[in-house]
């Protein structure tokens, strides 16, 4: 299954988020952040209920850039 994982320079490392599932970790460098998550994510298919899942999954995620004004 592929989901969409956000990652993000924060302080001294990376925070990294599935927003299907929001589900969050975090690691000292991108693939670190990116590896925590994929074991996250994975852990929550092998623990939980399917109801559970089934309940936090969002349909479609749609990443894009918007533009705004800044005064």
């Amino acid at each position: 299954m592929k989901l969409t994982a956000i990652i993000e320079s924060e302080g001294d490392g990376y925070v990294s988020l599935c927003p299907e599932l929001d589900i969050a970790s975090q690691g000292d460098s991108v693939e670190h952040a990116r590896d925590n998550l994929r074991e996250a994510l994975e852990l929550l298919f092998e623990c939980a209920f399917p109801e559970e899942v089934k309940r936090r999954l969002h349909g479609d995620v749609y990443v894009t850039q918007v533009e705004v004004a800044t005064g």
